[in-house]
């Protein structure tokens, strides 16, 4: 039987499902990057963060789901630093989905709802250090724009991230 891929938009009840999407994730991609009690409270604070920004009614959060098991997530909207642009502001899936489609099915829906938004190109930060994550961006269209920033956890080196764009299809 085919694994059967579904993607939503994330319910106030989901709070605990984002987080340890994004607790798991999160600490496999950046974790090793940061000092063991960095990894640690950004893990933690990644499984409880999720109710409040759900609560607030936060437009723009899609979970999908492989065979009715959540498995990633996604929070988009305008540009927080690019007028005029879209920005998938956080992208994570845990990683035992990673090859399976539903990171390519979640990203397709949010450039759907981005496009039906009204926007035509759309952003997006990743770790410069995330071979993975920058693979996975390239092979669906984004090109870096050579502008880079260091994200500072208050402990250890900042992680540098680099800056991913891309046309929205349909546009």
């Amino acid at each position: 039987m085919p694994d059967v891929i579904t993607v939503h938009p994330a319910e106030p009840g989901d709070g605990d499902v984002l987080g340890e999407i994004h607790a798991l994730s999160w600490g496999v991609s950046h974790g090793p990057l940061c000092t063991p009690k960095v990894a640690a409270a950004g893990i933690e604070e990644r499984r409880t963060k999720w109710h409040g920004i759900l609560a607030e009614g936060a437009d723009g959060i899609l979970l999908a789901r492989l065979n009715e098991r959540p498995g990633a997530f996604a929070r988009f909207g305008a540009s927080t630093s690019r007028p005029g642009l879209a920005e998938i502001h956080t992208f994570f899936a845990r990683p035992d989905v990673w090859g399976s489609g539903l990171a390519m099915a979640l990203l397709t829906t949010v450039l759907d709802r981005v496009r039906e938004a009204g926007y035509d190109d759309v952003h997006l930060w990743t770790l410069r250090d995330s071979a993975q994550a920058r693979r996975f961006y390239a092979k669906n269209g984004f090109t870096e724009t050579g502008r880079t920033h260091d994200h500072d956890f208050d402990e250890g080196p900042p992680l540098a991230l680099v800056e991913l764009e891309r046309a929205v299809p349909g546009c």
